[in-house]
């Protein structure tokens, strides 16, 4: 096979150059903690020399606006992302046309999406599966593939779920069945892990903690942006129930009125985000809370420069990326002590309540009387830069692949063995399931020869950035999101 290298002194650092394949319903044009996270690390592992390319499903882009038929007006133009596409850096992602259910995650096909995904492991001559979030078919069943096809398989856990509920039970179950085969897990925290490894039944030595991290030079510090005379109190998240958006409702009215000099202001999109205006209208609010809607990532620093205080009102969270990003920008913050959240900052960087009101509450008013006036942005900043780096966890990250590449891979009795224990009933399933796709990858053996299938030659670019490069990636970010 071809291959074109160009090599330097970054590359260098890790002899052994992999080609992966990142897979996860979620990602760009969407944007969330998991889109960002596995952006960040396939653009640092690109710029440590590895090939890496994203899988995922169809998505509708941002309406944008385009000049009508007869010139004079303009009219709202859906574009359908599809196919391959190419980030900034040189990340290429493939949309694949699967169709997407509830909350952009792909309808459960089992083995109709194998032609395809095997088609694209093998033209980009892909080692190692790494898939991303437990809610993601479109993961599940890549891990599920990359064992029936002989490559090595990572997994990657974002969130933290229930054993009591009807979703998380079979879920779990699902998880369970699928994480048989997995070669490694990752998890973002160790909260996350304890949580998984329950779930899932699997050996507690392959399941490692990589914590997620921050690109400091995205979130740098701007007390000039803030307004001089009032306190301004930053909420940046999806507006939904796992997000505590009904606790935020009842914060807003105490905090309004006990503290006059407070504006909030809320960014991000969701189903909850009528509770929140029907509150502000009622309370009479409108000149203390804005709405800014939806914010692209490349814009989220903006806002958050403008806070003295970022609250997170999660009801659960394995990490929390939007916590760090906020310290990094210099904001004292005010969370939930749930999940994985008293692992990410120092304890006098945050403020930790219980997920109620009346503590919320108390805590956010012992930030704003106490805290905030004491907060120097830029030391925030710089210690959460010696904290949490991208390269370091794309380097552990790395440390993993080599691990699971240095296993032998399971035979097809080996995986029906696994199969098996995940329980009585469903431990038959899943058997009668594993032969079936058996065999329907037997026949796409035949149907699609792999000697027919064109190779791509891997373009291994590390790539040297600097802050004009980082700017340019920035605005076409900002641009593609528009």
């Amino acid at each position: 096979m071809a291959s074109i290298r160009i090599e330097s002194s970054v590359a260098d650092a890790n002899p052994r150059q992999h080609r992966i394949a990142m897979v996860c319903d979620f990602f760009y044009p969407r944007l969330g903690g998991v889109e960002m996270h596995i952006w960040s690390l396939a653009y640092h592992l690109m710029r440590l020399g590895h090939k890496v390319v994203v899988i995922t499903h169809s998505y509708d882009a941002p309406a944008q606006k385009v000049l009508s038929n007869d010139r004079k007006g303009s009219i709202d133009h859906k574009i359908k992302r599809t196919g391959v596409r190419y980030l900034p850096g040189g990340l290429k992602v493939y949309y694949c046309p699967f169709l997407p259910m509830v909350d952009e995650d792909c309808l459960p096909t089992f083995t109709i999406s194998l032609p395809l995904l095997r088609w694209i492991f093998i033209r980009e001559s892909i080692e190692i599966v790494h898939a991303h979030q437990a809610t993601s078919t479109l993961a599940n069943e890549a891990v599920v593939y990359a064992a029936e096809i002989g490559l090595a398989s990572v997994y990657t856990d974002h969130s933290l779920f229930g054993f009591d509920d009807i979703a998380s039970i079979i879920l779990n179950r699902v998880m369970k069945v699928t994480m048989s085969t997995v070669g490694a897990a990752i998890c973002v925290s160790n909260t996350c892990r304890d949580n998984f490894v329950l779930r899932t039944k699997i050996t507690p030595s392959i399941a490692h903690v990589i914590p997620n991290a921050v690109d400091p030079s995205k979130f740098t510090p701007d007390p000039s942006k803030r307004d001089k005379e009032r306190i301004t109190v930053v909420v940046v998240s999806r507006l939904v129930y796992r997000k505590g958006v009904d606790l935020l409702v009842g914060i807003i009215p105490p905090i309004c009125k006990a503290f006059p000099e407070i504006d909030f202001l809320i960014g991000g999109d969701g189903n909850k985000k009528l509770s929140l205006e029907e509150m502000v209208e009622r309370e009479r609010l409108q000149e203390r809370v804005t709405f800014l809607g939806s914010v692209p990532h490349g814009s989220v620093r903006d806002v958050l420069v403008r806070g003295h205080v970022f609250l997170n009102c999660s009801l659960t969270e394995s990490f929390c990326i939007a916590i760090l990003e906020a310290s990094c920008a210099g904001l004292f913050v005010v969370s939930t002590n749930v999940g994985g959240v008293p692992e990410v900052l120092p304890p006098d960087m945050i403020h930790l309540s219980e997920p109620n009101v009346e503590s919320l509450v108390e805590g956010l008013s012992h930030a704003i009387s106490k805290k905030i006036r004491r907060v120097d942005p830029y030391d925030f900043h710089n210690r959460v830069k010696e904290i949490y780096s991208w390269e370091r966890v794309a380097r552990e990250t790395i440390s993993v692949y080599d691990s699971v590449l240095n296993m032998p891979r399971l035979t097809f009795l080996q995986r029906l063995a696994r199969y098996k224990t995940v329980g009585r009933v469903a431990g038959l399933i899943a058997w009668l399931l594993a032969v079936t796709l058996h065999f329907v990858f037997i026949l796409v053996e035949w149907l699609q020869p792999r000697d027919l299938i064109d190779v791509v030659p891997d373009v291994c670019v590390p790539l040297i950035r600097d802050e004009r490069c980082l700017r340019y990636d920035n605005d076409v970010l900002k641009n593609e999101e528009r």
